[in-house]
């Protein structure tokens, strides 16, 4: 009869019991987790650690929507580095061009890898971003195809492009002055479809408002964390079916996108090359020099398309940055407008060209200020990854740390730079004012600096030299400029009001003259 008794009735465990021994294994492994916490902390020395929780580190100090400003108050109460725990992972953060270039420059080959993205890079990109690429052989592979086309003689193919979106500029701000943020975008936008695919595209059109589309929604999985995947990176690699996973149907569609979008711009490139009817571009060059043979098609899209995503909204962004300084800093203005007319003659004689930059130094330091003064693309740094440990005055920092720089502190520490919230191109009117890369963290850092950033320094030194020899820039009396936070911006609103016009009648006649032709159609 005992044998069919149910097992309760045997006695079985309570429901307390079971709860009771279930608090004691959490317990247990709350004080294991601690335990090795501490131990892990005793074995390295990170630099400054900032207070948290157990376990749970500093992320909800965090404000939302406050980043920016609350690692400039961190940076400022702790010095040159700090480190805070995010997700279970270590924050090594970097407040100095001093600690920037000892690590990133001068060790880059251990600090240029980067975090794992699992949603960004594995499932939104299928590992196929160079700028989300771990340090390695197709990283370096991609980076030196890209730096032989980007820099050095070649950079004289992009020159057209760089003339003629720039007078598409000038005429679309006499045309529509109070839409001037709109003529930022256009010029952003067509310059650097040009540079990669020989071709020039207005704000309406569909592939190029696509590309803007998808990138759009591909940055806020940027941020740590973003996704479930990237907190429980396991997910990713459980063979569930697809169904069950939104975290991968999302990243496949975002990623067919993507692909979808380039895929459609290179096949287009290669039509117009077969009918020999392309224009010099990166993507025709990079073509003709049989790389293509080096790397599968999927490669090729996400190449074109890292320049793409990187060009668009810093160009844009940075002559945003322009307007502002010179409502709020017309000094700067006026000693610039007077080497122009040196240079170009006061009554609106001709636009500067490229060729004129050895005699215009300061719009050659305002191209360097304007990157430094308010950075809002990437204002802690685009993250880079510890791939062993190291040692560094004292601290001893273990591989896999995340190593931030922190951009917007260290453009706005008064250690760092005299009078940081003035706009004073001055400031880089020394030895490196040929060094576009010299002076600033604008264009990143080690080996992760932008490959793209010799182009992008002429396309900024253009536009600026014809915006101040033509044009005249008041603020709006009812709406003050406030750059105590980063100014962001959108292509559809002006991220503030400005008054717009021709420095002179003659000036307005010569942006009528000169550049009416170069409008995108």
């Amino acid at each position: 009869m005992a044998l069919l008794q149910s097992p309760l009735s045997r006695g079985a465990p309570s429901i307390a019991s079971i709860v009771g021994v279930a608090v004691i294994c959490i317990i247990s492994w709350f004080i294991w987790k601690l335990v090795e916490e501490k131990r892990f902390e005793r074995r390295y020395r990170l630099p400054n650690l900032v207070p948290g929780l157990p376990l749970i580190g500093n992320g909800h100090q965090i404000p939302p929507g406050g980043t920016v400003l609350h690692f400039q108050k961190l940076a400022k109460q702790y010095g040159e580095m700090f480190t805070v725990k995010i997700g279970g992972v270590y924050w090594l953060f970097l407040n100095s061009r001093r600690v920037s270039n000892e690590l990133l420059d001068k060790r880059a080959s251990i600090y240029s890898s980067r975090m794992s993205l699992p949603m960004a890079n594995d499932l939104i990109s299928n590992q196929k971003r160079i700028v989300l690429m771990p340090y390695g052989d197709l990283w370096r592979r991609e980076r030196k195809v890209m730096h032989q086309i980007l820099n050095g003689t070649r950079t004289r193919l992009f020159e057209p492009y760089q003339d003629t979106e720039s007078k598409a500029l000038l005429f679309n701000y006499l045309q529509s002055p109070q839409a001037w943020f709109k003529a930022h975008a256009t010029f952003s936008g067509s310059i650097i479809m040009s540079v990669v695919f020989g071709r020039r595209a207005g704000l309406e059109d569909p592939n190029l408002r696509e590309s803007l589309a998808v990138s759009e929604k591909f940055v806020p999985y940027l941020v740590p964390g973003a996704s479930l995947v990237d907190h429980l990176p396991f997910l990713a690699r459980i063979p569930w079916l697809k169904s069950l996973q939104p975290w991968r149907w999302y990243g496949d569609y975002l990623y067919r996108r993507t692909k979808t979008v380039y895929k459609r711009e290179m096949d287009d490139l290669r039509g117009r090359m077969k009918s020999g009817s392309y224009k010099p571009c990166f993507m025709s060059e990079f073509l003709n020099l049989g790389h293509d043979q080096e790397f599968e098609d999927d490669d090729l899209y996400f190449i074109a398309g890292a320049l793409m995503e990187a060009g668009t909204d810093t160009t844009r962004v940075s002559l945003d940055q322009i307007v502002a300084s010179v409502v709020l800093f017309p000094d700067w203005a006026e000693r610039a407008r007077k080497e122009l007319d040196e240079v170009c003659g006061p009554n609106a004689e001709r636009l500067p060209t490229a060729q004129d930059a050895p005699k215009l130094p300061r719009i050659k330091a305002a191209v360097k200020e304007s990157v430094r003064w308010k950075p809002i693309i990437a204002e802690t740094g685009i993250p880079h990854a510890l791939t062993r440990d190291d040692e560094f005055e004292g601290y001893r920092i273990p591989a896999g740390t995340v190593v931030n720089y922190n951009h917007w502190a260290i453009s706005n520490d008064p250690a760092q730079y005299e009078q940081p919230e003035r706009f004073w191109p001055e400031r880089f009117m020394d030895e490196d004012l040929d060094k576009p890369l010299q002076g600033h963290l604008g264009f990143g850092a080690g080996k992760r600096v932008c490959v793209g950033y010799s182009v992008g320094n002429t396309n900024l030194f253009i536009a600026i030299a014809r915006i101040l020899y033509c044009f005249d820039i008041q603020g709006a009396d009812d709406t003050p400029i406030d750059t105590s936070k980063p100014l962001y911006a959108i292509d559809s609103q002006p991220p503030f009001k400005v008054h717009v016009k021709p420095r002179t009648e003659a000036h307005a006649e010569l942006v009528r003259r000169e550049c009416s032709d170069a409008v995108v159609k």
